[in-house]
This record gives C-alpha cells, sequence and structure tokens, in this order.
C-alpha cells in the first residue's frame, strides 16, 4: 500500500517555515535520515559491545515463508544465548527496566526472560521513508506536546526527537495500514483460570480511504471499529472511535452499540482511564496498543536513550501451532514462549499535571528506536508505587513491512492478575492488512448493522 499525496502543501509550507525560522530541525540533521541514522531517525550503527547489530535495512518481504491461514514462519528461529531469573538478574539490572525487576520479585519461581542474540528486522516501505525525510522538521507541537500541528497523514512526525513529548507522538504516528483482524482477549484469575473475550476489529486511516476528503480530515488520525464476538453475554456489542491529531481542539469522539438495548449512545467515557473493552478493570482506554488517545494531561520528560532487554521478534507468540492454553498461565504469559533482545529504547516518563487527573499518577515509556513502537511500559500509582507493568511483545510483519504487536500484556503486581490482547494463534486467519474501506463503515448510523447478532 501506498501513501496518497496527502502532506498538505508539502514544499510551500517547508519553505515558509525555513524563511520565519522555526524549522524545528537543521537542514544538517534532516540529511543524517538515511545516513548516520536509519530512515525514520534511529541510530544506524550498532553498541560498541557489538551486542546491538548494525541496521542493514531490516527483512525483506521475502525473509519467511507462508504458513496456513495466512500465518507467516519465524525467521529468525534459534536458541536463547541465555536466561534471566530470579536468581540472576541482578548481573543484568543494568538492561533491565524497574517493572522487569518487579516481575522477578513477584513471581520468583516462575517469571523468566529468555535472551537471544538481537537482529534490527524492522523494515518499511520506500515511499514511506520519502515521506518521512520529505516532512522531517515541519510538525509542530501544540501546547507543549497536548497535540500536533503542520502534520496531516503522514508518518512519524518527530524523526529526530527533541522532547519526551515528541517520542510519544512518534508512537501515535507511527505508520500503519488499514486492517481487519480477529482476536481474543483474556483476564486470567490468580489461579490461572480464564475466560475469552473475541473480538472483531477494523482500523482504517484517512490517507488509506478512497472516499474521505483529506483536507476536511487533515485533523484526523485513524477510525477504529470493535465488535465484540464472544462471549454470548457480550456479543453484539460495537464500538467506534475517530481519534484525532489534536483531542484538545477536537476531542476524540467514541460511541457504543448496546446490542442489549439495540441503540447507539455516545461514549465520552472511552478514553484517558476510562476502562477498556471487556477488560475486567485490568486495563485503561488509553493502555490500548501500549498507549493511545490523547496525551494531554501527562508532562513528558525525555529521560534518554538506554540498552533494554525488551520482548522482540516474537514471531513464537504468534504461532498457528500455539493454542491460547500454551501461553495463558498463572501469573504472567508462558516464558517458555518469550523472546528477549537487547536493543536501544527512548525513556519518556509521564508525569501527570497540576489540576488533571489520571489513576495513574507516573507511567514511563521504553520506546523501541526502530519502530517508535512502546515494547515496555511502568505504571505507577498515586502513592509512587510501580502498580501495572505492560509488555509488548514486538513481531515485524515483514511481509507487509509493518511492525506490531503479537501479543500485549499488562500486569497488575498488586492484584497478581493480569490482561494479555491480541493474540489471534486459534483464529480463522492472521491479520490482514491493506483492506479499503469506506468512510460509510466508520459512522454512527453504521454501528446498527456491525452489532446484528
Amino acid at each position: 500500500m501506498h501513501f496518497r499525496k496527502t502532506i498538505i502543501g508539502v514544499g510551500g509550507l517547508a519553505l515558509s517555515l525555513i524563511a520565519t525560522g522555526v524549522m524545528a530541525l537543521s537542514q544538517d540533521e534532516i540529511a543524517q535520515l538515511g545516513n548516520s541514522l536509519t530512515p525514520i531517525g534511529a541510530e544506524k550503527a550498532g553498541n560498541a559491545a557489538g551486542t546491538i547489530p548494525e541496521w542493514t535495512g531490516g527483512l525483506s518481504p521475502e525473509a519467511g515463508a507462508e504458513l496456513e491461514r495466512g500465518f507467516r514462519d519465524n525467521p529468525v528461529k534459534s536458541e536463547p544465548e541465555f536466561v534471566i531469573t530470579a536468581q540472576n538478574y541482578n548481573e543484568h539490572k543494568e538492561h533491565l527496566t524497574p517493572g522487569q525487576v518487579a516481575m522477578f520479585e513477584r513471581y520468583p519461581d516462575t517469571f523468566k526472560m529468555p535472551v537471544y542474540q538481537s537482529h534490527r528486522t524492522v523494515a518499511f516501505p520506500a515511499d514511506v521513508y520519502e515521506q518521512v525525510k520529505q516532512t522531517a522538521g515541519q510538525a509542530s507541537l501544540v501546547n507543549n506536546g497536548d497535540g500536533i500541528d503542520n502534520f496531516s497523514h503522514g508518518s512519524f512526525a518527530f524523526p529526530i526527537p527533541k522532547s519526551g513529548a515528541e517520542v510519544v507522538w512518534n508512537h501515535l504516528t507511527r505508520y500503519r495500514k488499514n486492517v481487519e483482524r480477529s482476536y481474543a482477549q483474556a483476564m486470567p484469575q490468580v489461579n490461572g483460570s480464564f475466560t475469552l473475550i473475541k473480538f472483531r476489529e477494523e482500523a482504517a486511516y484517512p490517507q488509506f480511504m478512497p472516499d474521505v476528503n483529506l483536507e476536511k480530515a487533515a485533523n484526523t488520525l485513524l477510525y477504529f471499529k470493535q465488535r465484540v464476538e464472544a462471549p454470548p453475554r457480550l456479543a453484539g456489542n460495537v464500538l467506534l472511535v475517530h481519534d484525532t491529531l489534536d483531542q484538545v481542539k477536537e476531542p476524540r469522539m467514541a460511541w457504543v452499540y448496546n446490542a442489549g438495548q439495540r441503540r447507539v449512545r455516545r461514549a465520552p467515557q472511552v478514553a484517558y482511564d476510562g476502562p477498556g473493552t471487556a477488560s475486567d478493570g485490568m486495563r485503561t482506554t488509553d493502555n490500548f496498543s501500549m498507549f493511545s488517545g490523547a496525551p494531554d494531561r501527562y508532562d513528558w520528560k525525555l529521560v534518554g536513550k538506554k540498552e533494554i532487554y525488551v520482548p522482540y521478534n516474537a514471531y513464537e507468540l504468534s504461532s498457528p501451532e500455539l493454542k491460547y492454553d500454551d501461553i495463558l498461565k498463572k501469573g504472567h504469559i508462558n516464558p517458555e514462549h518469550t523472546r528477549y533482545e537487547l536493543h536501544r529504547v527512548w525513556e519518556v516518563e509521564g508525569t501527570v499535571k497540576s489540576g488533571q487527573r489520571h489513576i495513574y499518577a507516573q507511567r514511563n515509556f521504553f520506546v523501541d528506536e526502530d519502530s517508535w513502537l512502546i515494547t515496555l511500559a511502568d505504571h505507577y500509582d498515586g502513592r509512587g508505587a510501580l502498580w501495572r507493568v505492560g509488555e509488548g511483545h514486538i513481531a515485524h510483519a515483514y511481509h507487509e513491512q509493518l511492525p506490531g504487536y503479537a501479543i500485549e500484556t499488562l500486569y497488575d503486581l498488586l492484584a497478581g492478575r493480569y490482561i494479555a490482547l491480541g493474540m489471534y494463534n486459534e483464529e480463522e486467519s492472521a491479520p490482514k492488512f491493506g483492506t479499503s474501506p469506506s468512510m460509510n463503515e466508520f459512522t454512527p448510523a453504521a454501528l446498527r448493522a456491525s452489532g446484528v447478532r
């Protein structure tokens, strides 16, 4: 899938910004993209120790074979180099996050991190690289990061970030494609028992929709529709979301269709720390996709770049050979199927602004430099105690040139429970990318039809 010509007035805008002296990046900095930096802003070189390799272009679309039901083979099969456990984690602490340390201490007998050779597999289409270089330095933060301006329908707004808010916006504006997918969510009890919640989901982006007026949709980031398919008591309920780039100027719009009442209603609670759909209170709305929605309730501090063992190349966790029972275990997912690698990440610390509220008083994100995906997230309560630990197990869909999550987990250290979402091992097919939905499919009027049982 290729970009429509969507950056409004790119050439004229760039010249205007340069002329007025408000260019966020110098021409010398922009020239680093594709040279000393990867085309989206990561350090191209490996680390001094040789434990993180040089980025040489990532995986090709033909890196692995196609399997049953649209699944793909694991292109980096190997054995772990070592395993971090509660008994030896202190030897590796410089490459661990507080959340990972807390998991070893909370589950000393079962939580493990098998560490593999690092592979920098992420690659994007050539037109994405072209767009990033063409638009670098144009986007600007609104009110210190509450929104962004001068950036309609592109990807990676700030490839050379200068602030924590810019890193967060890179995650929010990362390159994505229209997608249809079925997946499962589970919230295992303390004893490990669980009930699966099944979803059918569609996401679409204005630049990839044939009937969207891009000028009118200049502030629109994405359209999202989610239908609950199981269990029967929830089946038929539908959520519709329109997300914006500046949610202070134009807040997120959300609607829900309740199948029992057969009514469509506005849903302002589907934002910030409102409870996630059918999550038993185990995640907030903005925990979805590790972080989504408006960032305006936080001050974002750029802590810096670190080398951390992160969940990466998690192809095993999306294998069609696994059942959900193989993955979901007491306390945490099965470490026999996880994979950790040493990668460079940006750490960003968000603290709730004065006068604002959120159940997470602080959240620290660890953002993969090669994809701008948040891969680890530590969430603190109002007392300053580490409360929930999030893991986004990154797997690069090489055939689509699109990184994403094989599974997302959020561990509640106090309750001894967790939520796992995004699993599709047992579904009828792997996610289908590159769809071309009509805008009519993402209107409140369409919800009733979507929710018919």
